[in-house]
């Protein structure tokens, strides 16, 4: 690791960051890393190419909106002169490669297969998304509603659990607002992991 989350800073605003610069232990090649985690639901009907019908779960983002930034902002950012500029003072040379790690948590609608999605995306396939009318909560088990910044913590990290009538609640105040909230639901034998979209 040579540098990392590096700001790059021009006359009057900061340009962008770099997330990681690292030299390569095999190769000794200096390589800028973008690094992005995503959540994705899969809606087939939401355009002609496949990165844009894989939509955040408010429709606010898509893979595609993701790559085209990279592509159009964050790689260039390393060839502007501020940024050779930034390397230079921290005695950093110029990396020769760019490389995304994207690291997607795939949802699809519940009665969809996976098997005609490539290996890599089947393997980042976590969960399913309903509807709101396509809600059956099983009254025995227990629900959590986690914070979108708790989206990455594992689910036994998750103290807030509710039971049936709790979390029919605090998932109609989500979808009031237009959000699509991330619910977990555990039994003895099973946990399942899905949104409830208000789309």
């Amino acid at each position: 690791m040579l540098a990392s989350n590096l700001q790059i800073q021009g006359a009057k605003e900061t340009l962008g960051e770099l997330d990681y610069i690292v030299r390569s232990l095999k190769t000794d090649e200096i390589i800028h890393i973008e690094l992005a985690c995503k959540f994705y639901l899969y809606d087939e009907n939401a355009a002609a190419s496949e990165e844009e019908k894989w939509i955040g779960p408010n429709r606010k983002d898509s893979l595609f909106d993701k790559l085209e930034k990279v592509k159009l902002k964050q790689f260039p950012l390393l060839h502007t002169a501020e940024t050779i500029q930034k390397l230079a003072e921290l005695s950093i040379t110029k990396p020769s490669s760019q490389v995304l790690c994207l690291k997607a948590f795939l949802f699809l609608p519940k009665k969809m297969t996976d098997e005609i999605f490539p290996k890599s995306f089947q393997d980042c396939i976590v969960g399913y998304y309903i509807k709101p009318n396509d809600l059956e909560l099983d009254e025995t088990a227990l629900y959590a509603i986690p914070s979108k910044k708790e989206w990455l913590l594992p689910a036994k990290s998750l103290t807030n659990w509710h039971n049936f009538s709790e979390i029919k609640q605090l998932i109609d105040a989500q979808l009031k607002i237009n959000k699509s909230p991330l619910i977990y639901q555990k039994t003895p034998h099973k946990m399942e992991r899905f949104f409830i979209v208000w789309w």
